[in-house]
């Protein structure tokens, strides 16, 4: 399974947020934070991510941004493929 992200979505940790709970489909009751994040990205199964705009997400939220990105890089199921 492969998904596209688009940093120029999240341009505030709720956009960012919502927009990868419509993205990769988690449940309603996902914490929208980066503990719950990392929480869905392993129970699901492998996937690659291409993450494009990293550079504007990172502009746009900051060392939360370096954050969320390191949650991707941690979750051991994601082939990561930063742009």
């Amino acid at each position: 399974m492969k998904i596209v992200l688009d940093g120029n979505r999240m341009t505030s940790k709720e956009e960012a947020h919502a927009y990868l709970k419509e993205v990769f489909g988690f449940p309603e009751y996902y914490g929208k934070n980066l503990d719950a994040l990392f929480d869905c990205l392993t129970e699901g199964g492998a996937m690659e991510v291409d993450f494009q705009h990293t550079d504007e997400m990172k502009a746009a939220l900051g060392k939360y941004g370096d954050n969320l990105l390191r949650v991707f890089r941690d979750a051991e199921n994601i082939i990561l493929e930063i742009k």
